[in-house]
């Protein structure tokens, strides 16, 4: 029965558990205090937040009990305004076009981002922006990234309007979906991975995690401190929302690589999010446009769907992103956003989670149908800390504020959330910011190199020696000239003549393309995102990259010309065709 709490049967863990249980005692404690006291200004008020510096404690070193610290000093409006997480339009902080300003105002009743920090206090903001091939792109109405000088300079504007907050003391989260493949925020003047398939493809976590290491300092590099990658989800069904973005279909290898991104961003001082809990990749229906329905039962979700959480959970990845999905084995009839039975009881409870739990973008149709307040609260009743692009800011902050007023959402759960976002802010605070000439930088790019080339796949052909001869035609389906470009560019280099027409066919396809983009003539068809549509492909050699990068199609030069062995292992099942046809020696 939907109402009826049945507990999941346990699956053997290892986790890494943070100490946040004297943490939140010493909060709540202090927050009776703080809830009794009048508050302090706030949207509408017209006065000034008090500064919390004047009197305040020196503050204790560990994270955590830092938090506890300041979260005493807090009012009811900076409470609110730390567990809330919008974008905002514009490419600087402080300055934006007139466009940009009409987009804040109907957002959030203001000009500018900075304005928006300030007036609602927020605990940080996501950078927002799409590529063509992105499935994210419905709920991204804006850009923020132009190039890396603009983006350090738009992160410091941020940074120094929450500096002025009460809760100031803590930095702000400054999100980024930093997923590479069809998913990339920024991708010019940095370093690009392939996609999450691609480093499935090459099954070497150590590759994966020296490779994630490098863009999370990049990412530092520009001032953006959270991602929200890896995406831990299982690829059990042909979601083209996760497709590429998925390290594959087998939990334990999948889990392997979530564990290995982790680290390798966590080293470099940006926080990994794995997402989308409990697992997206179990429908195949798009949250941004509707509710996917989860249909498998209890014991295929835990052991299919939970591994690659746990994983990352044992690799100490500081937060979890609650996907907009109906798990009916769980909570039926319940988006997980919204259910306590997912995401208190089975990721924290059966999980042993501890850290920050954010929700998937609020503006997506999956969970829109309510006002911005209502689903705000319901998603801090259910668990979550963190709101992520609400709808409109001004409706989320003030449907929370009123909540925490009559009790619907109560003073302990609001105070819980925002204990553990400051504990991960004050984590972040210590991390060291690597120059701006890290980015793009020799090492960097030799990790995304070894990434690619290790995940060249071939399901059909011929092992060793060139694969094509005589003078190459790239072809692809309408839209794709770019990658176009970029192969035959890397055919030239590998020493591969290409010709506008009349030699052998190599022909890519990508991210949404269907059997009436093959072509039958081709010598050489190649999947640049899942390789399912090579089941359906007549080329007498079938080859995947996962991805369409510079470095990937490089990679997919060097293999055509026989400079390279293509050792990647397909790491989802295609129809009739092996995981490799050419295993590594």
């Amino acid at each position: 029965m939907a109402g009826v709490s049945t507990p999941l049967r346990r699956v053997p863990l290892v986790l890494t558990r943070v100490p946040f249980v004297l943490t939140l005692v010493t909060a709540l404690t202090v927050a009776g205090c703080a809830g009794s006291r009048k508050p302090a200004a706030g949207p509408g008020t017209g006065t000034p937040a008090p500064s919390p510096s004047a009197s305040a404690p020196t503050a204790p070193p560990d994270p955590a009990a830092r938090a506890a610290q300041l979260v005493g000093t807090l009012a009811d409006e900076d409470l609110v305004g730390q567990v809330l997480m919008p974008y905002a339009y514009g490419d600087s902080a402080t300055r934006v076009s007139g466009g940009s300003a009409a987009g804040n105002r109907k957002l959030a009743g203001v000009d500018t981002p900075a304005e928006m920090i300030a007036k609602y206090r927020l605990g940080g903001l996501i950078l927002v922006g799409f590529s063509a091939d992105d499935p994210t792109s419905d709920t991204q109405p804006t850009t923020n990234v132009d190039n890396p000088a603009q983006v350090r300079e738009l992160t410091a504007g941020i940074q120094a309007a929450a500096g002025k907050l009460p809760a100031g003391a803590a930095p702000a989260l400054i999100g980024i979906d930093q997923e590479f493949g069809v998913v990339t925020r920024i991708s010019e003047g940095v370093t690009n991975l392939p996609s999450a398939m691609a480093f499935g493809a090459a099954g070497d976590p150590a590759l994966t995690e020296s490779a994630w290491r490098a863009a999370g300092s990049e990412l530092a590099a520009l001032g953006v401190n959270v991602d929200f990658a890896p995406s831990a989800d299982v690829l059990d069904a042909r979601s083209h929302v996760i497709g590429s973005r998925s390290y594959g279909s087998d939990p334990k290898a999948a889990g392997a690589q979530v564990g290995a991104a982790v680290r390798g961003l966590q080293g470099a001082g940006v926080a990994a999010t794995l997402k989308h809990f409990p697992g997206h990749g179990q429908t195949a229906a798009d949250s941004h446009k509707g509710l996917p329905v989860v249909t498998v039962d209890r014991n295929k979700l835990e052991a299919t769907a939970l591994p690659p959480f746990s994983a990352g959970i044992s690799a100490g990845a500081w937060l979890v992103m609650a996907g907009h999905l109906d798990v009916r084995a769980v909570d039926p009839g319940v988006p997980a956003t919204f259910s306590r039975k997912l995401l208190t009881d089975v990721l924290r409870g059966q999980l042993g989670f501890t850290g920050v739990l954010v929700t998937d973008a609020m503006d997506m149709a999956a969970v829109a149908k309510e006002s911005p307040g209502r689903t705000a609260v319901r998603a801090l009743n259910a668990g979550n800390d963190l709101v992520l692009m609400p709808p409109n800011v001004t409706e989320a902050y003030d449907g929370v504020l009123a909540a925490l007023r009559d009790g619907s959402l109560p003073r302990t759960r609001l105070v819980e959330a925002v204990t553990r976002v400051l504990t991960l802010k004050f984590r972040l605070a210590g991390q060291a910011t690597p120059e701006m000439g890290t980015l793009n930088s020799a090492g960097h790019q030799e990790a995304a190199r070894r990434a690619a080339e290790s995940s060249i796949t071939m399901l059909r052909g011929r092992c060793g020696g060139p694969l094509v001869t005589g003078s190459v035609t790239v072809t692809s389906a309408s839209g794709r000239k770019q990658s176009r470009d970029r192969l035959s560019r890397a055919l030239r280099a590998a020493g591969v003549r290409v010709a506008a027409s009349g030699g052998s066919v190599v022909h890519l396809v990508g991210y949404g393309d269907g059997t009436a983009d093959l072509r039958a003539d081709a010598a050489v068809t190649v999947a640049m995102d899942t390789p399912y549509l090579l089941g359906q492909a007549r080329s007498g050699v079938l080859l995947a990259t996962y991805s369409s990068t510079t470095a990937s199609l490089t990679a997919l030069a060097r293999v055509l010309a026989g400079k390279v062995r293509p050792t990647g292992r397909s790491p989802v099942p295609v129809s009739g065709l092996p995981r490799t046809s050419c295993p590594a020696s």
